[in-house]
C-alpha cells in the first residue's frame, strides 16, 4: 500500500480544483505533481495562462495560486503497479474538506477518466459537487494533441469565470 506523499496546493483564493488520480513514480520521486517529463500538465497550464509554470515545486505552487487553482489527487493511499492507473486497487480517498472549507470553488475538474471515476465513486457523495472530466494530460493519452488539450481545458476555465486570467 502506497500513501500519497504530496500535500495539496490551495488557498482561500482558489476557484478551480483540479484532481488527478494518484502521483506517478516520477511525481513521487520529485515530490510534486505531474513530475513525468512527458506529462503535458505543466506545458498546458503555461499555454493557458501565457507564462511559464516554473521549474521547482515552489515556483509551480506560486503559479497555481496566482491563477486561483487548487491541485490535488483523489487517492490518499492505494495499491498500484508502477504508474499505471489501470492497476489501482484498495483505494483510500483523500479528505477534500480542508480545500472545500477554505476555498470558494467554482468548479471541480478531473484530469482524465480514472480520476473522474474515482472522484464520482468516493468523493462526490461527500462533497455533493459534481466534477467535469477533462482529457488526461498523461503521455498515454496520445490521441489528444496539445492544441486539442488547450482548447478543451481552456473552455472549462472560461465557463468558470477564469477567462480574464487566460491568454488563449
Amino acid at each position: 500500500m502506497l500513501t500519497h506523499p504530496i500535500p495539496p496546493v490551495f488557498d482561500e483564493h482558489s476557484r478551480v480544483l483540479i484532481l488527478g488520480s494518484f502521483p506517478s513514480v516520477k511525481s513521487r520521486a520529485a515530490q510534486f505533481f505531474y513530475g513525468h517529463p512527458q506529462n503535458r500538465f505543466w506545458p498546458l497550464m503555461a499555454a493557458l495562462f501565457g507564462e511559464p509554470a516554473g521549474e521547482t515545486p515552489k515556483e509551480k505552487t506560486a503559479f497555481l495560486l496566482r491563477h486561483h487553482i487548487a491541485l490535488w489527487d483523489v487517492i490518499a493511499a492505494c495499491e498500484i503497479t508502477g504508474s499505471a492507473d489501470s492497476t489501482i486497487k484498495n483505494v483510500t480517498p483523500n479528505d477534500l474538506s480542508p480545500i472545500f472549507g477554505t476555498a470558494n470553488l467554482r468548479a471541480v475538474l478531473t484530469n482524465g477518466k480514472t480520476a473522474d471515476t474515482l472522484y464520482r465513486r468516493y468523493l462526490e457523495p461527500q462533497t455533493h459537487r459534481s466534477a467535469v472530466c477533462l482529457p488526461s494530460t498523461s503521455p498515454a493519452n496520445a490521441r489528444w494533441t496539445m492544441a486539442k488539450l488547450t482548447e478543451a481545458w481552456g473552455e472549462e476555465f472560461h465557463k468558470n469565470g477564469l477567462d480574464i486570467l487566460l491568454k488563449v
